[in-house]
């Protein structure tokens, strides 16, 4: 099932989200239901505060919407980054949160992760280039924070008129 992609400036964006405690059967389901919110998007990834559920769930697929087949795609429950490097990276991001705003955000280069996977089991991921910041920018979702918090204030301030302009443009051509 599909779900709404909420926009910034929602007040659920920046909600820091639960630990999973047990996954079961409703835990399966959304995270098969947020590939398919992501992949009808289309994005890379998606967290499940920003369809308006705190829990600490995150899918990716770094392949989609590029008009490739689905690569791999990461269902990850109660992601963590354990270890980052000191070098940064700076590459453009976008937001299904933030639709059409981009902006270049600077991370650290490489990231080490855990989570658990469908099966119960912990993994462990090291990550460099999109996919690097792909969990980053995942993972901040988790904790209340978006990728225009990198930014100056000025350029923040920019993205959120230009998003509520498209946004009363999108309304009006409905």
């Amino acid at each position: 099932m599909k779900h709404e992609i909420l926009i910034a400036p929602h007040a659920a964006l920046r909600e820091v989200a639960q630990p999973v405690e047990e996954i079961n059967d409703d835990v399966l389901t959304l995270l098969d239901d947020m590939v398919e919110t992501m992949h009808a998007a289309p994005g890379i990834g998606l967290a499940a505060t920003q369809i308006g559920i705190p829990q600490r769930l995150v899918v990716m697929d770094m392949t989609a919407g590029q008009g490739k087949e689905p690569g791999i795609i990461y269902k990850m429950i109660n992601p963590k980054v354990v270890e980052a490097s000191e070098e940064p990276s700076t590459l453009e991001e976008g937001c299904l949160s933030l639709p059409g705003q981009y902006a270049d955000v600077t991370r650290p280069a490489q990231v080490k992760a855990e989570y658990t996977d469908i099966n119960g089991e912990t993994q462990t991921i090291e990550a460099q280039g999109l996919l690097a910041a792909c969990i980053q920018h995942e993972i901040d979702h988790l904790d209340g924070k978006l990728f225009i918090d990198y930014l100056s204030s000025l350029k923040r301030d920019f993205i959120m008129k230009a998003l509520k302009k498209e946004m009363r443009l999108r309304e009006k051509g409905q």
